[in-house]
């Protein structure tokens, strides 16, 4: 049975980037976006909270007791099975959507951004990392860090939309728009020198969509105001600045083949989240 992709139709930067995947990766990669995508929808469709709740919760019990018959859950299991990905992963990434299915949804401090942005983005990072056969347990976490840093850039992006869904992970001024951009900064230099751990033959492709995305961030903060950000309704990256941006990979990839730094000397921020979810059970 053909699955409809998902990665094609929602998430046109990894789209664009996964371009540069061999076909049987970017298969896998797909397998994965589906499933993280499904579980996505049922949170954010416009059903009343009860039913996204019986919804999620029969998801959810389809992947717990492996029901094949649905080839979204046999492709997961398949990639669990195959990259040795912990269970644990999963049930995070499943935890933080699932907190998403809330009449109202308000962050009161950077431990429960950071937690969310792990539960939600770092958890499909570290399954990815995997995927693309990275071992070293410090390119693990920035492979963490690159999910962070791009559901921050989500979160940034989206404070408008988020607002009418009544889901308030930052507060809606220009202040602390540009705060989390700065905090995914952070989070995506941390990325870097780990990609050197990805096989050379995948390895642009994630360098392209780490860009694609630090380019959304860059242009909020071009914005410069909350009225400006409003105007601008929904940020993204045009195809044009796309191409630049692949463009400006190559020569990423070529200061990562040059240079001796590795991520070995990385400080990870993962502190706040450690406090709650023991990170080193996941890698």
């Amino acid at each position: 049975m053909v699955t409809e992709n998902y990665l094609a139709k929602y998430a046109k930067s990894f789209n664009w980037a996964g371009f540069f995947l061999p076909n049987k990766t970017y298969q896998k990669c797909t397998n994965l976006y589906n499933f993280c995508r499904i579980a996505d929808n049922i949170a954010d469709d416009k059903n009343k909270i009860t039913i996204k709740r019986d919804n999620f919760n029969n998801f959810k019990n389809n992947f717990i007791n492996k029901n094949y018959s649905d080839p979204i859950i046999k492709n997961i299991w398949n990639l669990i099975s195959e990259h040795n990905i912990s269970v644990k992963i999963v049930y995070d990434l499943l935890e933080g959507i699932n907190s998403d299915i809330r009449e109202n949804v308000k962050f009161n401090s950077k431990k429960e951004l950071l937690v969310y942005a792990y539960r939600v983005a770092g958890t499909v990072g570290l399954m990815m990392a995997k995927i693309l056969k990275v071992n070293k347990k410090q390119s693990l976490k920035s492979a963490i860090d690159l999910g962070i840093a791009m559901q921050l850039t989500n979160i940034s992006r989206d404070v408008i939309e988020d607002k009418k869904n009544n889901r308030f992970y930052i507060n809606e001024n220009f202040e602390d728009i540009r705060s989390t951009i700065e905090l995914s900064e952070k989070f995506y230099k941390n990325s870097f020198y780990s990609i050197k751990e990805i096989p050379l033959s995948l390895r642009f492709s994630i360098l392209v969509a780490r860009r694609i995305y630090r380019k959304i961030g860059l242009k909020i903060l071009n914005k410069k105001n909350l009225e400006n950000y409003k105007k601008s309704r929904k940020i993204y990256v045009s195809n044009i600045e796309k191409i630049i941006e692949t463009i400006f990979s190559i020569f990423d990839i070529i200061k990562l083949s040059l240079t001796s730094k590795n991520d070995d000397n990385i400080e990870h921020d993962h502190t706040l989240i450690n406090e709650e979810i023991n990170l080193n059970e996941r890698i």
